[in-house]
């Protein structure tokens, strides 16, 4: 162990892993980043690709991820004005390399997941039957 990796482990609110970690702690960003990994969108693109996100949240959304670098917005001086927005190269490497990899972990493990979550909190399994963890 490193003594950047020991700081790490005994400051982790210093830590670039909880900075890392903390990109997923707002419901919306990573889905956000996700839809724009096909390339660049306009706001209402954005909106209707996404589905169920209020325009509040979209802007609060857009500003953190613009603030973390993720994300680039452009400006076009046109009539009507168009504004759109596109992962950065941080961005795209974040959507690529760590989503990327989380998703294939969801499809792999994820009804294993949820059969736990819902073991867990006494709701009814794929078969119908109320499972119940042992506590």
């Amino acid at each position: 162990m490193t003594e950047n990796t020991r700081h790490c482990y005994e400051l982790a609110a210093d830590c670039r892993l909880r900075a890392a970690t903390d990109l997923f702690s707002h419901t919306w960003d990573p889905v956000v980043l996700a839809a724009l990994r096909a390339g660049a969108l306009r706001r209402r693109e954005l909106r209707a690709a996404i589905g169920g996100i209020s325009d509040k949240v979209l802007s609060e959304t857009l500003g953190r991820l613009l603030a973390d670098g993720l994300i680039d917005r452009h400006a076009y001086a046109e009539a009507p004005p168009r504004v759109e927005y596109d992962l950065t190269a941080l961005g795209r490497s974040l959507v690529e390399g760590p989503m990327a990899a989380l998703a294939a972990w969801a499809l792999a493990h994820g009804d294993e997941l949820l059969e736990a979550q819902d073991a867990r909190h006494g709701r009814p399994g794929p078969s119908g039957d109320s499972v119940r963890s042992e506590e």
